[in-house]
């Protein structure tokens, strides 16, 4: 079976799990795990933040962030099609207490002059905009990298009515790879930023959040209320050092799988990829073969293919760690012999 349903299905390599075996470990609740500390001190330093903290995942994550930038019925600015909108369970809102105001984006980037226009003014009968909410890449605009530029203008908006932003940088690293600007550049233009070790860097589990001393304060007693105080954790920590320092070049193999899959899927009859294919994410629409998603899906499990719905008409296939050139021909070849 070939897994293309998304990069956290990969599996850790023979240097994580020495490395959680190795692990220098303490009670990190009380601030002594050293390799926790070490993950942390890394990551900070390569986004140019003064601190960061190591969190189960990256929902959780950015919930830390709502929770700790906001306070029940505020508002917060976000793309409309953002993981935090669709894919998070609502937690903004069953958590933090806090609505979303969602902005139609392009290509998941929002104007600046629309952000700046969604800011609520001072009204008894407005909630408070307290944060705004970036993502890059962006999965559902099929792993878009959101221009710099675009970032920069969206925090001069926010630093002018005094509102952090916070980047839901799940697969930021994809983004730096691809466009050859350092995260820290990203990381310039966000009060506060989130990264998944999980993804395509490859690590079994655990995301980053950074910001600022105060934030991360704040944020370590958000972490221990939503149950993600962390004891030993250098076990788990451990391979997520060796995916921040290790696995950030070789994101560069997925990026061109993803491309040579996304040609060969626009050879195909039948078949058309959506999305400009900039990273590790590929959007098919499947219309043309007269089959619902669903359908396209079992019969595409049924050749060994595995990918997931992405839409009413799309599916999305994702490469990774544990992709190799081989495995993209092959696929290629099951899915020319099942789409005639």
């Amino acid at each position: 079976m070939i897994d293309l349903r998304s990069d956290t299905v990969t599996l850790p390599t023979a240097a994580m799990r020495k490395a959680a075996y190795e692990a220098e470990v303490g009670d990190d609740v009380y601030g002594e795990d050293p390799t926790v500390k070490r993950l942390e001190e890394t990551a900070a330093n390569i986004l140019g933040k003064e601190a960061a903290l190591f969190v189960t995942s990256g929902t959780q994550g950015n919930q830390i962030a709502a929770l700790t930038h906001c306070k029940p019925g505020d508002e917060v600015i976000m793309e409309a099609s953002a993981h935090i909108y669709l894919y998070e369970a609502g937690a903004f809102s069953a958590l933090a207490g806090v609505q979303s105001r969602p902005i139609q984006g392009v290509k998941g980037a929002m104007d600046p002059a629309e952000v700046a226009a969604a800011i609520r003014a001072e009204d008894i009968h407005f909630p408070e905009t307290t944060l705004i909410c970036l993502e890059n890449t962006h999965n559902k605009a099929g792993g878009t990298v959101i221009p710099l530029d675009n970032m920069k203008q969206i925090y001069e908006v926010a630093k002018k009515h005094h509102i952090p932003v916070h980047l839901d940088g799940a697969r930021l690293f994809n983004a730096s790879v691809a466009s050859g600007i350092a995260v820290r550049e990203y990381a310039k233009y966000t009060d506060t930023v989130q990264f998944c070790l999980s993804k395509g860097l490859g690590a079994p589990v655990g995301s980053i959040i950074a910001g600022d001393q105060a934030f991360i304060h704040k944020a370590k007693k958000w972490r221990k209320r939503l149950g993600g105080g962390l004891r030993q954790a250098g076990m788990i920590a451990g391979p997520g050092l060796v995916a921040l320092t290790e696995n950030v070049e070789r994101l560069s193999d997925d990026h061109e799988l993803a491309k040579k899959l996304a040609d060969g899927i626009n050879n195909i009859p039948n078949l058309k990829v959506e999305n400009d294919v900039e990273t590790n994410i590929i959007l098919v629409n499947v219309e043309g073969t007269g089959l619902t998603v669903e359908q396209f899906l079992e019969q595409l499990k049924q050749i060994g293919v595995l990918a997931v719905p992405y839409g009413p008409t799309t599916i999305r296939f994702v490469t990774h760690l544990n992709i190799s050139k081989k495995d993209i021909d092959e696929v290629l070849e099951r899915l020319q012999a099942m789409v005639r």
